[in-house]
């Protein structure tokens, strides 16, 4: 910890001695314990250290940015002198700024000692679980990790941040077999702060591994029609990734392409449609405490009642567009859950998919979306029937939004974020012609 500070001093001074009136740095450590397991054996253990600075002066209202992963006297002074060099052939642009004068403070979340022993213990537990419960499962993979960070972040306003951040990961590469029957690879990952829980019973594992057996009996579906797609919650997570992009993001705000950019405070989605960026959210891991522009990190409504409340914009785009700059940056999305069970949204669905997985390019600025239907199933008359692959979905992000038919009760978290089952109308679903 002291060393850190130590670096963070020297990095300071280079800048004042620089004569640097605008800057900003981070500078981390970071250790990682990890090992995997293959075919039910551990196969490796390693730990890992890396140290990141990244400097960013703004002389005369140029920006000039430098990096390295060396910590040494000689290392911090070239990285400052090297920011300075970039700004010098920079174009001068007023919009460039950092934060004012934040309260100093000290942040703490996760896990930052780990219990190896009780980690070793629960991978090995999940090891046995599969097998017992999933005898047709074959785990290719199993990375198991644990990672402190301690970062320190400084501006010439005099704000000065710091953090101590810790978690566990876990990531599983594994297929169903049978006979000479085998599905394609299917993966499953949780972030944790605590081993409270076995790993089979953490985020959508279990379900998961259930799906893949189940694609064992996988078949094409014949011919097209438009009608109700409901995404399973890592999906919905994607999709409103997608959105955030493709309609409020940093680029399409700039370059003035977001089909929302004079939506802000008017109906954009169903009224039942609330989204909140909040890195600090209970269930949420990785817990971003301020901003790379100096700002302590605060909750952000995205979609409020269905309402656009905010773009996802930086400080220098903020101040280039006339926008709000976003209260964090992090891409930590907590949806509200609905009033309908699961259940009861796969009841009232006659004919639909229940989706897993997506494989497409990147959404059209329009929204428009097309691609391959990754672990999902048929909706006939009410029930969940046939695993389906060569499925392609089509259909408009804008228009999915609005068409929700429903949000289920339960929501699911990975760590990353917090998310519901959501139905909507109005999906193109094409199998074989």
């Amino acid at each position: 910890m002291e060393e850190l500070r130590c670096v963070a001093q020297k990095v300071q001074e280079e800048i004042k001695n620089a004569g640097i009136e605008k800057a900003r740095f981070s500078v981390e450590e970071k250790e990682t314990q990890e090992f995997s397991m293959e075919n039910g054996e551990f196969s490796l253990y390693r730990t890992l250290f890396d140290k990141d600075l990244s400097v960013t002066v703004f002389p005369n209202q140029k920006k000039g940015s430098g990096s390295t992963n060396k910590l040494d006297d000689a290392s911090i002074k070239a990285v400052v002198e090297g920011a300075l060099a970039s700004a010098e052939s920079a174009v001068p642009d007023e919009a460039y700024d950092i934060a004012p004068k934040q309260e100093n403070q000290a942040f703490e979340a996760g896990t930052y000692e780990p219990d190896m022993d009780l980690l070793f213990a629960r991978t090995k537990e999940l090891a046995e679980d599969i097998k017992k419960e999933f005898p047709k499962i074959q785990v290719m993979l199993m990375m198991v990790s644990h990672e402190k960070n301690h970062e320190i972040y400084w501006n010439t306003n005099g704000t000065e941040f710091e953090r101590f951040y810790g978690c566990y990961n876990l990531m599983i590469e594994f297929s169903a077999n049978e006979g000479d029957k085998t599905t394609s690879l299917a993966y499953a990952s949780v972030r944790t702060a605590t081993l409270e829980q076995p790993f089979i019973e953490m985020a959508a594992v279990k379900r998961k591994l259930a799906d893949t057996v189940k694609q064992l009996d996988v078949k094409p579906m014949e011919g097209k029609f438009t009608g109700t797609v409901v995404l399973m919650p890592e999906c919905v997570d994607e999709f409103l990734g997608y959105i955030c992009s493709n309609f409020t993001s940093d680029s399409v705000i700039l370059e003035k392409t977001s089909i929302w950019l004079d939506k802000l405070g008017e109906q954009v989605a169903d009224p039942r449609v609330s989204v909140t960026f909040d890195p600090m959210h209970e269930q949420i891991i990785s817990r971003e405490r301020y901003t790379y522009d100096g700002f302590v990190s605060e909750p952000e409504d995205f979609i409020k009642d269905g309402v656009l409340s905010s773009f996802k914009t930086s400080l220098y785009v903020a101040n280039k567009s006339g926008v709000k700059p976003a209260k964090n940056t992090s891409y930590c999305m907590v949806m509200q859950p609905g009033d309908t069970s699961f259940e009861d949204i796969i009841k009232n669905t006659k004919q639909g998919l229940l989706l897993g997985g997506f494989s497409g390019g990147q959404p059209g600025t329009n929204g428009e979306i097309s691609g391959v239907a990754k672990n999902s199933f048929l909706i006939e008359d009410g029930k969940i029937t046939t695993a389906v692959n060569e499925v392609m979905i089509t259909g408009n992000l804008a228009d999915m939004i609005q068409n929700v038919v429903a949000i289920s009760k339960e929501t699911l978290s990975e760590g990353t974020s917090v998310m519901p089952y959501v139905a909507v109308d109005g999906v193109v679903v094409s199998g074989k012609e």
